[in-house]
């Protein structure tokens, strides 16, 4: 057991779950402004904002003293193009969140995980076997016993944290695509550039800014950007220490937190409905851990 606990996917799936939690907690934020927000706004605002943690882990890790050519990426315009995955994934999560529940956003924004596997075996030459494809499967399951869902819970509106969910596996997976060596700070940096100025340049063309309205609000804009930059570093880091196929059933047990989080403070989230497909998902993530175990012991053994 105290080998499992030294491999990577012990502390990556750590370390994702501290980032789903940031996620979380920042589509909270995000539903409770968007009565007053347009989506675009939001959005230009968190990824503004979320280049903080990254400025500050760069500046942590003395990266800024290493000069400009260690800030220079070779493959910068694939880095570049991962802002506009993000970019869009934000654009169709936060306008989910304003016109359905946050519980049925956050269960279909699981989904990622599914897309995750999908993605890796044509981008990454993965082999998924059965083992992973069982274990992402139980997730899904237990998530789909949570939400109930019925023909009236997938209307149009539901296919916007599902193109979110393929749109924010595809960034995930494609971070295992760029050079090792480059930083997780500088890699998130390059991608939250290019967020920001599309964000900006969007909402220039389509709409204004209409002002933060309250100091309360420019608090609650501030946590946003700095929860969402934080989780998407946690997320960088678990993915480029483990496969992300591996880390896929992990995913699910954000729906805990999603769902506490929703049930207190939107009231539509009652514990009850975990049961019994929150079950499904811890075993799913066991799973994993336990098919992992055995390959870490049989490897050591050779």
């Amino acid at each position: 057991m105290r080998s499992l606990f030294e491999s990577n996917l012990a502390r990556a799936a750590g370390i994702l779950l501290l980032g789903i939690i940031f996620l979380d907690g920042m589509s909270v934020i995000i539903k409770f402004l968007l009565p007053r927000y347009e989506v675009l706004e939001l959005s230009a605002y968190r990824n503004v904002v979320g280049m903080i943690p990254a400025l500050v882990l760069m500046w942590w890790t003395g990266e800024f003293q290493l000069g400009r050519q260690h800030l220079w990426i070779k493959q910068w315009k694939f880095a570049l193009s991962r802002g506009l995955m993000v970019t869009a994934a934000q654009i169709c999560w936060y306008a989910s969140l304003g016109m359905s529940s946050f519980a049925l956003v956050a269960a279909l924004g699981y989904t990622m995980s599914l897309f995750v596997v999908l993605f890796s075996i044509p981008l990454l030459g993965e082999r998924v076997g059965i083992w992973r494809c069982i274990a992402v499967l139980l997730g899904f399951s237990g998530a789909m016993m949570i939400v109930q869902p019925t023909a009236d819970s997938f209307s149009l509106w539901a296919l916007l944290p599902l193109c979110a969910a393929a749109f924010y596996a595809l960034s995930m997976v494609t971070v295992r695509m760029i050079d090792s060596k480059v930083s997780n700070s500088l890699l998130y940096m390059y991608s939250a550039v290019a967020a920001a100025v599309s964000n900006l340049v969007v909402v220039l063309m389509t709409t204004e800014f209409a002002g933060i309205e309250t100091l309360q609000d420019a608090s609650l804009i501030i946590i946003m950007g700095l929860m969402g930059g934080c989780g998407v570093i946690c997320m960088l880091i678990s993915v480029r220490l483990a496969e992300p196929s591996l880390l896929a059933p992990f995913n699910y047990f954000g729906l805990i937190s999603a769902f506490t989080m929703g049930w207190i403070i939107f009231g539509e989230a009652p514990i009850e409905r975990l049961f019994p497909g929150v079950l499904l998902i811890v075993c799913g993530g066991a799973l994993v851990l336990w098919r992992e175990s055995r390959t870490v012991l049989r490897n050591k053994k050779f």
